[in-house]
């Protein structure tokens, strides 16, 4: 039985599960082999990425591209293993694919050095080097989780991430 999976329209927190980075990886080696050498990198990003963080059962996937344009034809790759495309999803310069009912991966796939892929990373790392802040971030997670709908549940958590970001040294565009 796998630890992933959130129903859709449903939001709900769940504590750190050791098997994530193997799923990532698994996951990864899948998207790797279909895409080829336009990925050149892939992260495992989002609170699942980050050991003893609660998070939305979903893992959160970041593939890095040469120049976007080539997210445009690794299109019909992704949709062989069971992502559908929405596009940029709200997020510019992203190529957004969602699997799994329940859902299960978030593909978010971005140029190397986009502003945004720098920003995930940043904190991520932050969080996964800073466990005190990793707890604050857990709870306030819970907190939302409880009082509010999933939209607005990543909403509130901008202000939280933007002040991460700062102790972070994150000194480029907001987002």
């Amino acid at each position: 039985m796998t630890s992933i999976g959130l129903p859709e329209g449903e939001l709900y927190l769940v504590d750190y599960q050791p098997d994530w980075p193997e799923l990532f990886e698994d996951e990864a080696h899948l998207i790797r082999e279909a895409c080829g050498d336009r990925l050149l990198l892939i992260e495992h990003i989002g609170s699942t990425s980050v050991r003893g963080l609660a998070a939305k059962p979903i893992l959160d996937i970041m593939p890095l591209l040469a120049n976007f344009e080539d997210g445009f034809e690794l299109t019909p790759s992704m949709e062989a293993l069971g992502y559908e495309s929405s596009g940029e999803f709200g997020i510019e310069g992203r190529h957004y694919f969602a699997k799994g009912s329940p859902r299960t991966h978030h593909v978010h796939m971005y140029e190397t050095g986009d502003s945004e892929a720098v920003r995930r990373l940043l904190f991520r790392d932050y969080l996964r080097t800073h466990s005190d802040v990793a707890g604050d971030y857990a709870r306030l997670k819970r907190r939302l989780a409880e009082e509010l709908t999933r939209t607005d549940h990543s909403e509130a958590k901008t202000d939280f991430i933007a002040e991460v970001l700062a102790l972070a040294g994150y000194s480029g565009p907001e987002s």
